[in-house]
């Protein structure tokens, strides 16, 4: 065996290695299971409460995001063409449905209020289906553990029914028909 071959098989065996158990995954949730009335950012918690500026300058809380709705959708966007193409999905195919659920979009990425405003702005989502959200001291992305994409439902008794990476819109629906 030549040494080249011999380097890359070891460095092969070495990254196998390094996986652990890994390579044959259980499937099982090895996370904690959510304690009942618990605060957190879990399917099955209670939201935790925030208090952000949206790019008009209102201060919106948990409890006036979900004043007088069945539930409250919270997109963690960073403006990018994934993310157009999540929210243009949304604004589409979800929104239209349900008009007694409130949609957020949130932005964490922008420095200030009046960046996000540009950013909705120049992405296309000043006025509309979208209240846009500037976390600028990551309030949001913080509680709810979010990242580009993630998207959370909240239902009207502030207990969180959904938080995962949007896909196509079927799963997010589904949870909305059960508000």
């Amino acid at each position: 065996m030549s040494s080249a071959k011999l380097i890359l098989l070891i460095a092969l065996l070495s990254m196998a290695a390094a996986c652990g158990d890994n390579l044959s995954p259980s499937g099982e949730d090895k996370r904690p299971p959510v304690v009942a009335g618990s605060t957190g950012a879990a399917v099955g918690e209670k939201a935790p409460d925030f208090s952000v500026s949206d790019i008009n300058g209102a201060v919106v809380t948990l409890s006036s995001s979900l004043a007088g709705r069945k539930g409250a959708v919270f997109y963690f966007t960073m403006w990018c063409p994934i993310c157009d193409s999540h929210m243009s999905n949304m604004r589409s195919y979800v929104a239209p449905l349900f008009p007694e659920v409130g949609f957020y979009a949130v932005d964490y990425v922008s420095g200030s209020v009046p960046d996000a405003a540009n950013a909705a702005s120049a992405s296309g989502y000043s006025g509309g289906i979208f209240s846009i959200l500037a976390d600028t001291a990551h309030a949001l992305q913080n509680n709810f553990q979010a990242t580009m994409g993630t998207t959370v439902v909240v239902d009207s008794s502030g207990v969180i029914r959904f938080n995962e990476d949007f896909r196509d819109g079927l799963r997010l629906k589904e949870e909305l028909n059960r508000l």
